[in-house]
């Protein structure tokens, strides 16, 4: 009978094995999340200013368009620094 608890570490070599499609996903995962919450932030500011406030549709348009203009310039990928 097996050992359930026999922990081989013939099949495992550390550093050997290939991760790129499991960085990829990380990549797409954290790409996702930032961007769906800038798309869920401005979202709601447009519809809260429109709402909640007496300011009016133009106002609530431009709120919004400024917050995604500054989500815009804060999320994008910045360029990797060279060691």
């Amino acid at each position: 009978m097996a050992d359930p608890h026999d922990h081989s570490t013939d099949d495992y070599v550390r550093g050997e094995m290939d991760v790129h499609e499991h960085q990829h996903s990380f990549e797409l995962f954290v790409n996702m999340t930032k961007w769906g919450s800038l798309v869920i932030t401005v979202a709601l500011v447009f519809l809260i200013v429109l709402t909640s406030t007496k300011l009016g549709f133009i106002t609530a348009v431009v709120s919004a368009v400024v917050v995604a203009g500054l989500g815009w310039v804060v999320l994008k990928k910045k360029p990797d620094a060279s060691h």
